[in-house]
């Protein structure tokens, strides 16, 4: 094979002459030079991230939302957002000639004339319910392994921001093609906005442009969901992704794996495949749902009237808990001066409800710090059951929201299991109050026997199922060892810190009284950590092991030879060893 010599050197004094660079390579120098891009790309290009299933639920939020844009591009070119009134003349006979407005029109015409469109239609609002859903799980993900504490608290804020944006974003959205249903819906959300006391009625007439239901609320809530929405979440997402690329990614315990590194998998190539392909998972996965699982058929509902209301009408499933609270609140309101009216069932519910949840929520990174006094940067996770109050405290949420969203179908309830609809409704209002406790209880009892599992486990050994009998006749199970890897992730937890107060003393030696504030964190913490079982220290593992070896040796001598009631355990030849003591008959 021929070797082209014109660009290697010939000497040792004369250096070989690189080629002139191309027009490409050219652009990107000119580029570098001005803006630096080099240095940043390598660094952010060979960034390691570290491999496990649960770190893909965030992912699944991700590419929903990809999912979302470009199915929503798609539907933008036909959707006509106008309340203007004209008579249907599309392909759907069931509908041709009845009044509707050009937004329903148009989505009928999506649904029947534009090909695909009934595919896209689906798919869009499929992708909602994954977006919302995969946000919740990862929230929850986050939560229980501890990923939420110092020095991502605000990345925990972005992200319970786009839950409650996303949120709205899906009303907004299944509320554009002004069917009865999306109708019944937007009167909901006037009666809503009504029951704030003083600025509600001016709240609802500048949203909807004069009386309920006008003709501007379409085109305003098109130009919400289609641009100042999505342009919030974008920005969100952005900072999301900003602040976990800052921060490097989380990951558990592990062999190798400190709070000063990230083992795992470089961006390019190994990551960006995985993920690349992780998104046509997901697509495909939409694509899927979109083609066999109907969803929002709105030519079965009709256009909206405001003089009709569909029976047993639900909205989508994330709007499911305040229409359940919504249920179950007693209809109590107050009156003052002879004719205004504060409406308390509507008003608690659905406005200070929501709105407490999401500051709970929000709150959560920053009152676990304030009451546990932790300010370390924490890059390794917990397991769940490793942090049992703040695990019970989750779940005690959690079963506050099932139950609220259990009530938002009292009615199908009730007629599914032929019973009263009262009945099961003053069932919920007990349970909403005592279902959390028991639910917190229970959980942090689990995750503390949970707790004395894993330090049996680490200090004597797993249950090999194998009974052994000594000469004195006492009977006991065999352990064995665990392996070192199990045993790093038992080990690897730090124990906990209780909160104390310091007594500050006056010149005169007196100590100061703890200010009420210092006194209740410190009262909090010892219960946040109350019946915790603390890990072994290293001196406990040691001694553990020591005395497992000496059980061992004794063990050894019986090992081969059966015992009384051990002939059959699979080990040991039975012919001509009968048990002792029995008849021969």
């Amino acid at each position: 094979m021929a070797i082209d010599t014109s660009k290697v050197a010939t000497s040792n004094s004369s250096a070989a002459t690189p080629a002139k660079p191309g027009r490409a390579g050219a652009v990107a120098t000119w580029a570098d030079e001005r803006l630096g891009l080099a240095g940043m790309a390598k660094k952010n290009l060979r960034k390691v991230f570290p491999d496990h299933w649960s770190f893909m639920l965030g992912e699944i939020a991700l590419w929903s939302f990809v999912v979302l844009l470009l199915s929503g591009v798609f539907l933008t070119l036909w959707f006509t957002p106008s309340m203007s009134e004209i008579h249907y003349e599309g392909s759907y006979d069931q509908m041709r000639g009845i009044a509707m407005s050009e937004a329903m029109a148009s989505t009928l015409g999506i649904s029947f004339d534009v090909r695909g469109g009934l595919l896209m239609r689906q798919m869009h609002h499929w992708a909602a319910m994954l977006f919302i859903a995969s946000m919740m799980i990862h929230l929850l993900r986050v939560f229980f392994t501890g990923a939420h504490r110092k020095p991502r608290e605000l990345n925990w804020v972005i992200g319970s921001l786009l839950l409650l944006l996303g949120t709205l974003e899906g009303f907004t959205g299944y509320s554009l093609p002004d069917d009865l249903l999306s109708g019944t819906g937007v009167r909901a959300a006037d009666g809503f906005m009504k029951s704030i006391p003083v600025v509600g009625s001016y709240m609802s007439f500048f949203l909807f442009g004069g009386e309920f239901p006008g003709d501007s609320i379409i085109p305003r809530l098109y130009i919400i969901h289609v641009l100042l929405i999505p342009g919030l979440l974008l920005a969100l997402i952005a900072a999301h992704m900003l602040l976990l690329v800052y921060h490097k990614h989380t990951q558990w315990p592990g062999p190798g794996r400190t709070e000063e590194n990230v083992v795992g998998f470089p961006m390019l190539p190994v990551y960006a495949a995985k993920a690349g392909g992780f998104f046509f998972i997901v697509f495909g996965v939409t694509a899927l749902m979109g083609g066999l699982m109907q969803i929002n058929p709105i030519w079965l509902y009709g256009p909206y009237d405001p003089s009709k209301v569909t029976a047993g009408s639900q909205p989508d499933w994330y709007m499911g808990w305040p229409d359940g609270a919504l249920r179950i609140m007693p209809g109590w309101e107050t009156h003052l001066f002879g004719n205004f009216t504060i409406a308390w069932n509507v008003f608690l519910p659905i406005i200070v409800l929501p709105g407490l949840m999401f500051t709970i929520l929000m709150l959560l990174p920053f009152l676990e710090a304030w009451i546990t006094g932790d300010k370390r940067e924490h890059h390794l996770l917990q397991r769940p059951r490793n942090a049992p109050t703040r695990t019970a405290l989750m779940v005690a949420l959690m079963t506050f929201y099932g139950l609220l969203w259990m009530a938002g179908g009292n009615d199908i309830i009730a007629i599914k299991l032929n019973s009263s609809i009262n009945t099961i409704t003053y069932m919920l209002r007990f349970l909403v109050f005592v279902g959390p406790i028991i639910a917190f209880v229970i959980t942090r009892r689990w995750c503390i026997s949970l707790q004395r599992h894993d330090n049996e486990k680490l200090l004597h050994g797993y249950e090999t199922g194998i009974i052994m009998r000594s000469p004195e006749g006492g009977y006991s199970e065999k352990h064995l060892p665990i392996n070192p890897s199990a045993a790093y992730v038992l080990s690897a937890r730090e124990r906990d810190e209780v909160y104390t107060v310091e007594q500050e003393t006056d010149e005169n030696g007196i100590p100061a009284p703890a200010s009420r504030a210092k006194a209740l964190r410190a009262k909090l913490s010892t219960l946040w950590f109350a019946d915790n079982v603390q890990a072994p220290t290293a001196a406990e593992i040691e001694a553990a092991h020591h005395h497992a070896d000496h059980e061992h040796e004794l063990q050894a001598a019986l090992d081969g030879h059966a015992a009384d009631g051990h002939q059959f355990d699979g080990h040991h030849s039975v012919e001509g060893d009968p048990l002792r003591g029995s008849d021969q008959h």
